[in-house]
């Protein structure tokens, strides 16, 4: 399988050529020139399938044999080895119609395990194949960087250097990734906000010249396009678990799916699942105020607003990067377009065209939610069930509901809430709900045993100026460039 860039300027890349290049050099990003489409009779007969087995048939298509089949299976099976629920992706029904699906369980309670275990491992077997030692830089707004550092802390081959907000994470997500003490995990608080540090990740990419002895940029955020791989197959996991589809292949149920999206790589797994052959009736964009998304796809405003921040700061960007594949297929392959949208976008203001935004309202809704809002979904759910939700996922759940009621023909659909996190990484936000309970209380919700003396650990980090000279003169000054 080949992989071509959203620009249409850069090489056309293999699948470990794609994992480890991360940005196209054209500033674009990597998408398989054609997709894997599976039946739904096919789809169907994996329904009694392991989380792991369902993994390895999904992604073998992209991998394409590239890892043989059984190293594949030892990198999956590794991936998924410190989840702590037996089904990875549990679920938990909220109502006759509505499942939140636990995406909280791995190593560091968030969605982002999923995809960042995988790849560190597979980033392990290349580089180790390769005798390459490379740097990784990142951004995160939270949970990305202490993924990508769990997932990477023991990789002999890899530095790592995660760029997050100062001051702009939650005391948890923060120390997630500060008391990792590795000689090869560096982590840097950058005086700005996450866009700042997601444009200097871009710029470092477009521009390598500040490494040298050879190394190269491999990026873990979601323009890795593993990253966007390993998470379309919780999408079929749950439909199949939910009894979307009978043994014939044929649709019993129709479902949709309610995903908190900040920088659009979670939803957009979903929208792939749907292309190789999953039936899903909606894919819902549920956001905060920072709702560049929800303004695009309901108005067609997909403009630049000042970011504001939030208690569901994962979502507190004001560019959505992975929103460029997504316009990549509206707009038929067409590079040029593309990089007449983005520089739209960059001197402010992007219109789609009504071919475009009609075939992008067939599948997607969308929905934003202010924090108020937000904190009573929170209290209100542990009121009616004892069910405490991050505040992330209390937006998705919130965006479900708004859909199920906003259906205007009889049809019933079940609908799906991605839980991003695990309450525990918010425990600020959890808290301000329970004000608007009688008792003005929810229990702070536990973090797991591996983590109950998280904030007894030292703490190493750096806190620079928002200037990438800055940055960039750091990494090389701690690579001993």
């Amino acid at each position: 399988m080949k992989f071509i860039s959203t620009r249409g300027d850069a090489p056309v890349l293999s699948f470990e050529e794609v994992v480890l290049a991360g940005l196209a050099n054209d500033g674009g990003l990597y998408v398989p020139e054609t997709l894997p489409k599976f039946d739904t009779i096919e789809i169907a007969s994996w329904a009694t399938l392991s989380y792991q087995e369902l993994v390895f048939k999904i992604i073998h298509p992209f991998v394409d044999g590239e890892v043989c089949d059984d190293d594949l299976k030892v990198i999956i099976d590794k991936a998924y080895q410190d989840f702590r629920h037996e089904d990875i992706a549990p679920l938990h029904q909220l109502d006759e119609k509505l499942w939140v699906l636990e995406l909280f369980h791995g190593p560091t309670l968030a969605f982002k395990d999923f995809a960042l275990q995988f790849l560190g491992h597979l980033l392990d077997y290349f580089l180790q194949k390769r005798q390459q030692r490379v740097v990784i830089i990142g951004a995160t707004s939270g949970d990305t960087g202490s993924a990508a550092i769990e997932g990477c802390k023991r990789c002999e081959n890899i530095d790592i250097f995660i760029l997050h907000p100062h001051e702009r994470v939650s005391d948890v997500q923060r120390r997630q990734m500060t008391t990792v003490l590795a000689d090869n995990v560096f982590n840097i608080a950058v005086e700005g906000n996450f866009d700042d540090c997601q444009n200097m990740v871009k710029a470092s990419f477009a521009d390598q010249s500040f490494l040298t002895d050879g190394r190269q940029l491999v990026a873990v955020n979601s323009i890795n396009w593993a990253r966007i791989m390993a998470q379309i197959v919780y999408y079929f996991y749950a439909a199949l678990k939910l009894g979307v589809l009978n043994r014939g292949g044929q649709s019993q149920k129709e479902i949709a799916f309610s995903v908190p999206t900040g920088n659009f790589g979670d939803i957009f797994a979903g929208y792939l699942a749907n292309k190789m052959g999953l039936p899903i009736e909606r894919l819902i964009i549920a956001t905060n105020q920072n709702d560049i998304l929800h303004r695009c796809i309901s108005q067609n405003d997909h403009s630049k607003k000042p970011l504001e921040h939030t208690l569901s700061p994962s979502m507190d960007i004001m560019v959505s990067s992975n929103f460029e594949r997504l316009l990549f297929d509206l707009y038929e392959h067409d590079g040029t377009e593309i990089q007449r949208l983005i520089s739209d976008l960059q001197e402010g203001e992007m219109l789609l065209s009504e071919a475009a935004l009609a075939t992008a309202k067939e599948l997607f809704e969308s929905f934003s939610l202010q924090d108020k809002e937000m904190l009573e979904v929170i209290a209100q759910e542990f009121d009616r069930s004892g069910y405490v939700l991050d505040p992330h996922t209390a937006i998705g759940a919130a965006a479900a509901k708004h859909y199920q009621s906003s259906m205007v023909d009889t049809k019933s659909v079940t609908t799906v809430c991605l839980a991003t996190a695990h309450p525990a990484k918010f425990p600020d936000a959890v808290e301000k709900a329970g004000e608007f309970l009688p008792d003005s209380r929810i229990p702070e919700p536990e973090l797991p045993k591996h983590m109950h003396d998280l904030f007894d650990r030292e703490e190493r980090f750096q806190i620079l100026e928002n200037d990438l000279s800055v940055i960039h003169q750091y990494i090389a000054k701690e690579l001993g460039v």
